[in-house]
């Protein structure tokens, strides 16, 4: 089962992702592709690790390179977030620069192939309607193949909006 949920900064998507593993099979890993860069990052992400163990995931780091990923065991996993990895690809020097979007989707179809459940969170793009120049622009656009595949190969797709669901695809559980 693939299952994307998308919505803008702060709408709820990733509370509400992690109510869907919840409710999903054990065991549960978080995919966490945040980049590390200074202590206050490395302190954010001790402490959501720290809360993700309360909820009973095994967190595994993955800024990139996605495709390489050994998961520990089957269940549920949670990829936060698709925003971050797309950057990590693109802009890391080791990361799949040009290729990124297509870098992702085969992470993609590794990881799903290696568990039951995947649910995949990220950033709704261009519906500002706000034009934009250089890499802010490669980027989004990165970004948005990235959903638009994965809208496509998932089960169901789900939006949301100060902190309601809307699906596009598939069913409520």
């Amino acid at each position: 089962m693939l299952t994307l949920v998308i919505g803008g900064a702060a709408s709820g998507k990733s509370a509400f992702a992690e109510s869907l593993c919840m409710q999903s099979p054990l065991p549960r890993t978080y995919l966490a592709t945040m980049q590390v860069w200074d202590a206050e990052c490395a302190a954010r992400v001790a402490r959501h690790r720290a809360m993700r163990q309360q909820k009973q995931f095994a967190t595994v780091e993955c800024p990139r390179g996605l495709e390489a990923i050994d998961l520990p065991q089957r269940g549920t996993v949670l990829l936060e977030d698709l925003g971050n990895l797309a950057a990590n690809e693109l802009y890391d020097p080791a990361g799949a620069g040009k290729a990124a979007a297509d870098a992702v989707l085969r992470g993609i179809e590794a990881l799903r192939a290696q568990c039951e459940e995947l649910i995949l969170v990220t950033n709704e793009v261009f519906s500002g309607g706000t034009a934009y120049a250089g890499d802010t622009e490669w980027y989004l656009r990165t970004l948005a193949k990235i959903n638009n595949a994965a809208a496509q190969r998932a089960d169901t797709v789900v939006r949301v909006v100060c902190g309601i669901p809307v699906y596009y695809k598939g069913t409520k559980r």
